[in-house]
């Protein structure tokens, strides 16, 4: 049985509707790639840095690809499912992105950063207050992190609350946390 994605009032065919599509017609699931790999990818460099961005990326959209039967069509929306599947990724990789943030607060350059030239503005502009920041993350528990990096990507706390399977009290309660213990580090005397 072929199914036919339902178009939505401006002509565009939604998230799970490709989806649907994709499992009879798998070259369908391309178009949900060209609609979030590049934010999947830049979501995961920013907490991995840039070498391993890709890799993950491509290996998110995989296991999504092997997992679309098991996608809830009642949201229209992919995105916090594939960020779910990102930040689980992430998760094993959670000692490269202590590290990362580590790196990042002791040299205040952005691994990740697109170019040389975003690397020396940033610098210039905001070196003490990017140090502050990664130490910071550097004090969040993998929980508090994965919430204020969901929120901070534009996801709502009803879609960071899909993302990572936990209710919505909790993504509200660790991103209390998170604002508190941020507060705390960027409110640190600086050492220069």
């Amino acid at each position: 049985m072929i199914v036919h994605p339902v178009a939505a009032a401006d002509g565009a065919v939604d998230d799970a509707a490709l989806i649907a599509a994709s499992r009879d017609d798998p070259e369908r699931f391309a178009e949900l790639y060209e609609r979030h790999a590049a934010q999947i990818q830049r979501y995961i460099a920013r907490r991995l840095g840039s070498d391993v961005g890709d890799d993950l990326m491509a290996e998110t959209f995989l296991r999504a690809f092997r997992q679309r039967d098991r996608y809830d069509s009642a949201y229209p929306d992919a995105r916090p499912w594939l960020y779910g599947i990102a930040t689980n990724l992430i998760s094993r990789h959670r000692r490269s992105e202590v590290r990362f943030f580590k790196a990042m607060a002791r040299t205040g350059v952005d691994p990740a950063a697109e170019s040389a030239l975003e690397a020396i503005a940033d610098r210039l502009a905001a070196e003490s207050m990017r140090r502050r920041l990664a130490a910071g993350l550097t004090r969040l528990n993998r929980g508090e992190r994965d919430v204020l990096v969901l929120l901070a990507v534009g996801l709502s706390y009803k879609e960071v609350a899909r993302a990572l399977n936990v209710t919505v009290g909790t993504v509200s309660s660790r991103m209390n946390r998170a604002r508190t213990k941020m507060r705390t580090a960027l409110e640190e005397p600086r050492d220069e």
